[in-house]
C-alpha cells in the first residue's frame, strides 16, 4: 500500500492525537546503514537522542546498505519485509520506487519544516529526487593517496588520473567493486570531457572505452567493497592511491592522523537518505514515522556534520554546521561543498544510474572475473 494513501487512514488521525499514536507504535526498529565512521555519525546525531526521548524503544542498526536493492527484492518475494528504515544512494532510491520495494511519502507531511517555517520539500529543494527518497546528506565519492610513497621521488597527485598513470605513480590502487564512478572517471581520464560523460557512456562504444581504460590498471588494483576498506589498505601500506567516501578518508586523515592526504579532483557528488520499505503494518509505520521526521530536521541533520564531513540535505541545517564534535575542528573546510574541494566536480546522474544499473553492474562483475 502507497504511503499517500495508509496516511488517510493513520497518520492524519495520529498527528492531530500524537498521545494516542504513541500507543500504537512499535517498541523496535530496524535500521539500516553502512556502517564505519557514516553509521556512528548517524547513531550519536539521531538514534542515540531519539532513544533517549523514547527509553522504551529499541533501535537494532544493520549494516547491509550495500546490498538493499538486492535484499528487498528478495523480502519482498518471501513476503517478509523485516526492514523498517533503509539508508540508500539517490540512484537506488528511484529504481527502489519505481519497482514499488519502497513508499511514496509526502514530504510536507511526514517531516518537520525548518525553523522559520519553510517546509521540509522547499528546504530539502532538488535534492528530493524520487518520491520515495528522505534526503539526509551531500556526499561525494573521491580520491586519496598515501604520502611519502618512495617510488613516487617526490611527486604529488593533482589529478584523478593519477590513478591511471602507473608510470609517474606506480604502486597498488583501490576501487569499488562496481561500475559507478568507475565508469566516469575512466573516461575521463581517456579525454571525455566532463558535460560529456553520461553521452558517451550511452553508447557500446563509450562503455568499451571506459572498460578499455580500466583494463590498464586492473591486475594493479584491489577491489573493495566496504567503504572502511580504502582508508585501511592505505594506512597498512598495501595500496598507495584509491577511492571512497569523502567522510572516510576525513576519519582516517583528521581523527586517526594516518599519512593520507585527500584528492579532491572530480570527486564525484552523491546524495544519501533514507527510504520506507513498503507494506510495513501500521504500528512498525507509525514509529518509523516519528523516527525520521526527528532525524531528518533541521537541527539533526547539522548535528550529523559534527561527526563526519558530510554536507546535510536541508539548507536550513547548513548555517548551524559548526566544529567537530570531538575534534573541535571546523567542519566547513572538509566539506566536499566546499569551495576550495569543488573546483572540478562530477554531477553523479541519478536517473541514468537508475535505468542502467543492472546491466553495467552484470557487464562490470564479468569484466572482473575475465
Amino acid at each position: 500500500m502507497k504511503l499517500k494513501n495508509l496516511m488517510l487512514m493513520t497518520t492524519a488521525t495520529a498527528l492531530a492525537a500524537p498521545a494516542a499514536m504513541a500507543q500504537d507504535m512499535a517498541d523496535s526498529m530496524t535500521l539500516v546503514s553502512w556502517g564505519g565512521a557514516y553509521q556512528t555519525s548517524q547513531v550519536r546525531a539521531y538514534s542515540d537522542p531519539y532513544t533517549a526521548m523514547n527509553p522504551d524503544v529499541e533501535i537494532v542498526w544493520d549494516e547491509s546498505s550495500p546490498e538493499a536493492v538486492a535484499r528487498l527484492r528478495a523480502m519482498e518475494e518471501a513476503g517478509n519485509i523485516t526492514w523498517d528504515l533503509v539508508d540508500v544512494v539517490g540512484a537506488d532510491a528511484i529504481r527502489l520506487c519505481d519497482e514499488g520495494l519502497a513508499m511514496e511519502v509526502d514530504h510536507d507531511e511526514i517531516l518537520a519544516p525548518a525553523p522559520d517555517g519553510t517546509s521540509a520539500s522547499d528546504d530539502f529543494g532538488d535534492l528530493i529526487v524520487s518520491d520515495c527518497f528522505i534526503p539526509q546528506i551531500v556526499y561525494s565519492t573521491t580520491a586519496a593517496y598515501r604520502t611519502g610513497v618512495e617510488a613516487w621521488e617526490g611527486r604529488t597527485p593533482e589529478s584523478i588520473c593519477a590513478i591511471f598513470d602507473t608510470e609517474n605513480f606506480p604502486g597498488t590502487r583501490t576501487l569499488e567493486r562496481r561500475p559507478i564512478n568507475n565508469m566516469e572517471w575512466a573516461l575521463l581520464c581517456d579525454g571525455v570531457a566532463m558535460e560529456d560523460l553520461y553521452d558517451v557512456l550511452e553508447t557500446e562504444e563509450g562503455i568499451d572505452r571506459a572498460f578499455a581504460m580500466l583494463d590498464t590498471i586492473k591486475e594493479d588494483t584491489i577491489w573493495w567493497s566496504a567503504a572502511a576498506e580504502p582508508p585501511q589498505l592505505l594506512a597498512d601500506g598495501e595500496a598507495v592511491i584509491g577511492t571512497s567516501y569523502n567522510g572516510r578518508w576525513f576519519s582516517a586523515i583528521e581523527e586517526q592522523d594516518q599519512p593520507i592526504a585527500m584528492l579532491w579532483d572530480a570527486q564525484v557528488f552523491d546524495l544519501d537518505g533514507w527510504i520506507i520499505p513498503d507494506g510495513l503494518p501500521e504500528e512498525r509505520l507509525n514509529r518509523v514515522l516519528d523516527f525520521v521526521s526527528f532525524a531528518t530536521d533541521t537541527q539533526r541533520l547539522a548535528d550529523q556534520a559534527a561527526y563526519i564531513s558530510y554536507g546535510p540535505a536541508r539548507a536550513s541545517s547548513a548555517p548551524l554546521v559548526g566544529n567537530h564534535a570531538d575534534l573541535g575542528i571546523p567542519m566547513g573546510p572538509h566539506m566536499p561543498t566546499d569551495p576550495a574541494n569543488s573546483e572540478r566536480t562530477i554531477l553523479f546522474n541519478y536517473e541514468w544510474w537508475a535505468d542502467y544499473r543492472d546491466d553495467l553492474d552484470a557487464r562490470f562483475q564479468a569484466w572482473l572475473a575475465r
